[in-house]
């Protein structure tokens, strides 16, 4: 703009005040004018478009100086000069930046994991949003979902295999491209950036939880367990955990209508198995039955008079509550055995190793270790046809941790039975 455009200057404008009328009017040119109240200086650029006097708000003074009001009125006579109405233009314009904030990845997810509220197990989604805080949202958290491409989300991915943390990078590869899913099904995205990225990410180092598999160091650890001196309920599921072999959330939340002492059985329901929530409502989930040995009667029977008459059979010392998933490992720890030598899930590990050894079929141990079987149906008919087999290897397990707590002989028993 020429100076000959510009009357007012950055003095005329600080003085300038009402003189006790309701407000005045002080023209720059080209459509700029300031209007003076007695508490307040304001920019406004008039203007004509299509036939109507129209009037554009450009801030408040001093917030928006003498310059800054100039050039906005250059850039709404720019607009004007293509036909685009400054008032229009503007409301376009924060509508798409409101869009934009509503359409960030952190927003997408958030809202994404509101909805899997009810399909993942509430630990699931803690984890979930926990890698997500500390991992995603501080690199593309507040990136609009459309603006994000494949390179910028392996870029991410990298910094997580760099640290070591193989699967989390494989994991949230999978949680980023389901929420990018859920943003197309919205109308937020129109692609998954990372689908792409299959294949591109190094494969996580097999790793197992850490478990004792050579008889004598079992034995040692059954010695351990038998000393330990803590709560009941604690000392039976450390008794029962080497004993079963179950996984430890299935160990800690039974509860006493599961169990039949009578028959020496113990069946977990489908809705307490490892599988989805969605599986799991749609009964595609079998229960999984446990033939009982003597050993774990006998320590039932004791603990029936300590907990039978409470929900859970292994109560936490507060009331109507299930051991902590801690408990098992805070008393390994207390014992002597760190967390890179034995953890609770470790006795599945312990079992299937020396049980292998000891000749038992795989499909056998398989099915007691209740792994899942792609066809449900055959795992459910499995399950029962070979119940005979799962109760006398049970039995025979059970007698073999005995005969090794004692310091006995360790030589395997190898019963292989036919299929």
């Amino acid at each position: 703009m020429s100076r000959a455009l510009n009357k007012l200057t950055d003095s005329a404008v600080k003085k300038a005040s009402s003189d006790g009328q309701k407000q005045r009017k002080l023209a720059d040119g080209g459509g700029l004018t300031l209007i003076v109240r007695p508490a307040s200086k304001v920019w406004w650029f008039r203007y004509r478009f299509a036939g109507k006097e129209k009037t554009f708000s450009l801030g408040s003074y001093p917030e928006v100086p003498l310059k800054d009001a100039r050039e906005g009125r250059d850039e709404a006579r720019k607009l004007l000069a293509q036909n685009i109405d400054p008032v229009n233009h503007r409301r376009t314009e924060s509508a798409k930046h409101r869009n934009a904030a509503a359409n960030t990845f952190k927003a997408i997810a958030n809202d994404w994991l509101k909805r899997q509220e009810g399909e993942l197990a509430p630990g699931t989604i803690r984890v979930t949003r926990r890698r997500l805080e500390s991992h995603i949202f501080p690199h593309i958290g507040q990136i609009p979902a459309t603006d994000i491409e494949p390179p910028l989300v392996l870029q991410v991915l990298r910094k997580l295999e760099t640290k070591g943390k193989h699967e989390t990078a494989h994991r949230m590869r999978q949680r980023i491209s389901q929420i990018f899913r859920y943003a197309i099904a919205d109308g937020r995205a129109i692609r998954d950036p990372a689908a792409d990225l299959r294949g591109l990410l190094k494969s996580a180092p097999t790793t197992n939880r850490p478990a004792l598999t050579k008889p004598a160091e079992v034995g040692a650890l059954l010695r351990a367990i038998e000393a330990y001196s803590g709560q009941p309920t604690t000392c039976a599921a450390l008794q029962l955990a080497p004993m079963l072999f179950l996984r430890p959330g299935e160990l800690r939340k039974a509860e006493w209508p599961e169990i039949d002492l009578e028959n020496a059985t113990w069946t977990i329901p489908g809705h307490r198995m490892k599988g989805t929530l969605r599986a799991k409502r749609a009964g595609k989930v079998p229960d999984h039955l446990i033939p009982l040995p003597e050993q774990a009667v006998t320590v039932l029977e004791v603990l029936q008079r300590i907990t039978g008459h409470r929900p859970y059979v292994f109560e936490a010392i507060k009331p109507g509550r299930p051991l902590s998933e801690n408990t098992i490992n805070t008393a390994l720890r207390s014992m002597g055995f760190d967390g890179d030598t034995m953890v609770g899930h470790g006795f599945r590990a312990t079992a299937s190793t020396l049980l292998h050894e000891m000749g038992w079929q795989p499909e056998v141990i398989e099915l007691q270790l209740a792994h899942r079987q792609r066809n449900q149906v055959a795992a459910a008919y499995n399950r029962s046809a070979r119940l005979e087999e799962r109760t006398a290897m049970m039995q025979q397990w059970a007698d073999y941790l005995d005969n090794l707590k004692k310091g006995g002989s360790v030589v395997p028993f190898k019963a292989k039975r036919e299929a």
